[in-house]
């Protein structure tokens, strides 16, 4: 029999833990993590200090709208209920809640923050179009839903849209996003490739040991486009040597404090790099002739 008490805003129910189920369309995977397991050490020291949020279920019990992970570790540490506040949530109300208490864990990867934009933006429109609030999806509506969508993270509506681009790439590309050998600029370029192309660009990386710039990215997209996207011009763009990325070499002011006086103004900073760029670059030139490892940078002089 559940418990309850209130507080000054919301009634708190304990329910049984048998009395509670996970909402099966939860955009991010549960993981036995660092943080999990600092959860149940935490629930077995000092119980559920936060109350799950749940709603009435067809069937009997309690859905989990946020309060999963509680419910886990209260399993672990052998509690028989969990405190909870009961909801009247319809659908759409239930994934807004869902989504806005899920993506602001740092751990969230990011086919599962595209995955979650995606199912709070499709509930906001929906509630829009029941309430009338929106005739038609136009531009202006959609970038206003987007901007709705990441306001809890600070994530503007152009960069929503982004992330839900990520859900139109297959599996295995989602996959080399999320660990980060495909970067997001060029993924959400790849993501508007037809299906059976970015089959083909998974084959093709697999044989290649690589994956694609921005600019190759891009290029592949305007082929396809054109209807000249196939296995020949795919594999001549991704055998092309990179060129370095000379432009996204940056310095942190940081680093460099530690090397000179507390006193130098960044353009000294500036001008003392340079001249000991310049010797090192004298000594190095003066020694091609003799081959030998090159000398380090901080004992130029």
């Amino acid at each position: 029999m559940a418990t309850t008490k209130k507080t000054a805003t919301e009634k708190i129910t304990n329910i049984k833990l048998t009395d509670l189920f996970p909402n099966p369309n939860h955009p991010v995977k549960m993981r036995d993590d660092d943080s999990f397991r600092e959860t149940v050490q935490s629930v077995k020291e000092r119980g559920v200090l936060a109350p799950a949020i749940v709603r009435p279920r067809e069937g009997g019990g309690y859905e989990i709208i946020d309060g999963r992970r509680r419910k886990a570790a209260s399993e672990l540490a052998e509690l028989p209920t969990l405190p909870c506040i009961i909801r009247e949530l319809d659908d759409d109300a239930t994934t807004i809640t869902m989504v806005d208490s899920c993506i602001q864990r740092d751990e969230i990867l990011p086919s599962e923050r595209a995955a979650a934009y995606k199912m709070k933006l499709e509930a906001i429109k929906h509630q829009g179009q029941r309430n009338d609030l929106t005739s038609r999806q136009d531009g202006g509506k959609s970038e206003e839903a987007a901007d709705t969508v990441g306001k809890e993270t600070g994530d503007s509506g152009r960069q929503v849209q982004r992330y839900i681009r990520l859900t139109e790439l297959t599996p295995e590309l989602q996959q080399m996003v999320d660990e980060k050998k495909i970067a997001m600029t060029p993924a959400v370029e790849i993501s508007y490739l037809k299906p059976e192309e970015q089959v083909m660009l998974v084959t093709t990386i697999d044989s290649e040991q690589a994956t694609p710039s921005l600019s190759q990215a891009q290029r592949m997209k305007k082929l396809s486009q054109s209807g000249e996207l196939n296995d020949d011009t795919m594999l001549g763009i991704m055998m092309e040597q990179k060129k370095p990325a000379w432009d996204k070499v940056t310095l942190g002011g940081e680093k460099l404090r530690k090397y000179f006086p507390k006193n130098y103004t960044p353009q000294q900073i500036e001008d003392t790099i340079y001249r000991l760029l310049d010797a090192w670059q004298k000594r190095q030139s003066g020694k091609a002739a003799k081959p030998q490892e090159t000398e380090p940078l901080d004992k130029a002089g």
